[in-house]
């Protein structure tokens, strides 16, 4: 078997087998195959797709590159959330801490950016100190403490997705299928959780573009989920606009915050409501999803749980502090507006341009070894639906010079006045 054979068999258009996708995922994590074969294998896969039985195999091969943590002496139900990524999405900041205080232990691990997609692990290392390397003992110790914990992928846990996960940012090969539902799916049966709800964006700044592609890609990750014995479930929210108005990491941390002290935008807010819900009706903690809801909608309101966001961080290694000083993270960051240039509605808030405004800014990389720009990104002052008049402030952009112009050109098109749109369905479909 060679490396040479499996890229021109699905260059091919065929059918690869377990023991193939073992090897090239053996080795490659190995350092055996070089990035330029393995991005040659990626090509072809993304160009011409997977079964969903090479995409179970795949998956399962991460998984078995690394360690499978094994929970079942952390007490309590470990529950865990994974999105497929979109722009302006910082519910694991929100929801990790709302479920934390309503009695579930959540083991989160979690990914950097991908393309134009913002990642909880880049968001969370804008917190000073913050680390979001914690060994297996560590990471128990905590969710036997606290009852949260979120981490990146360790060296031990999935190394082969965590290879993969850079160099398909680098190599234009993000919204494929199977290596979207591989990826996500090799971390989420590792890392050892009894429940998982997937939130699965749809619309312009997600991967899948409508609602049938994103419901192809729950149910191949929920069949993944299912070969393994997991409770999993599959949520579709609108990714059309831009989830909340923070886009760009300590934005993000910034509004997340705000949320969990009863300030957030209402998008935000309910897409926690709902994805908590479910955990917590697949955990038996409580039997109506209207009764979870508003369970988890009182406890955002309240601010009961920001002392869980602050327990989290402190025993991570950051400084709590930001919860009651969080402009602190924009400290020597400079601002531009965007100004509408007529008077309407706000008919169009492009969530893919304004992702890749962001990464012009610094906020996402365009290379594996690029270092992002923590403080820089995009604060939005109208949703899709809300009046403006000529001269209103549409954003801010927070920058330090790098790429403004473009992403000032970028932002001032991608936001649309025109007449009143009719109002969008946030969450999609429930699997």
């Amino acid at each position: 078997m060679h490396i040479l054979e499996i890229i021109a068999k699905k260059r091919d258009h065929q059918v690869l087998t377990k023991a193939e996708i073992e090897y090239f995922i053996d080795n490659y994590t190995k350092g055996l195959i070089p990035d330029y074969q393995a991005s040659a294998l990626l090509m072809a896969i993304y160009i011409n797709g997977m079964n969903d039985e090479e995409t179970i195999n795949l998956a399962l091969s991460m998984r078995d590159s690394g360690d499978v943590l094994d929970l079942s002496d952390v007490p309590g139900i470990k529950v865990d959330k994974h999105s497929t990524g979109g722009v302006g999405d910082k519910v694991s900041l929100v929801l990790g801490p709302i479920l934390a205080y309503s009695g579930l232990v959540v083991a989160k691990m979690s990914g950097r950016g991908l393309g134009h997609t913002g990642g909880t692990i880049d968001k969370l290392e804008a917190i000073p100190g913050f680390r979001t390397s914690l060994s297996v003992d560590e990471f128990k110790q905590q969710l036997t403490s606290i009852g949260l914990a979120i981490i990146g992928q360790t060296g031990h846990i999935a190394p082969a997705d965590k290879k993969i996960y850079a160099l398909r940012d680098v190599s234009e090969t993000v919204s494929n299928r199977s290596l979207i539902a591989s990826s996500i799916m090799s971390k989420k049966l590792a890392s050892g959780a009894d429940c998982i709800c997937l939130d699965v964006k749809v619309g312009s700044g997600a991967f899948m573009k409508n609602v049938s592609e994103a419901t192809k890609l729950a149910k191949l990750m929920i069949r993944i989920g299912q070969s393994q014995g997991k409770n999993i479930k599959a949520i579709l929210t609108d990714m059309d606009e831009p989830l909340g108005l923070a886009i760009g990491n300590s934005l993000e941390v910034i509004e997340a915050i705000a949320t969990l002290k009863g300030q957030g935008p209402e998008d935000l807010v309910h897409v926690c409501a709902v994805i908590g819900a479910q955990l917590l009706l697949a955990s038996q903690l409580e039997v109506s999803f209207n009764v979870a809801y508003n369970k988890l909608r009182q406890i955002m309101d309240s601010g009961v749980a920001l002392d869980k966001l602050s327990q989290m961080i402190k025993a991570q290694g950051g400084d709590p502090e930001i919860i009651s000083h969080p402009q602190v993270l924009l400290k020597g960051v400079l601002k531009e507006e965007v100004f509408a240039q007529s008077s309407g509605y706000i008919k169009k808030t492009d969530a893919l341009s304004l992702g890749n405004a962001a990464k012009y800014l610094g906020a996402g990389r365009e290379t594996i070894g690029d270092k992002i720009l923590l403080d820089v990104g995009i604060v939005l002052n109208k949703k899709v639906g809300d009046q403006v008049k000529q001269g209103d402030s549409l954003a801010v952009i927070y920058h330090h010079n790098k790429g403004l112009l473009e992403a000032k050109a970028i932002v001032q098109s991608a936001i649309i006045v025109g007449n009143k749109p009719p109002k969008q369905k946030l969450i999609k479909k429930v699997i």
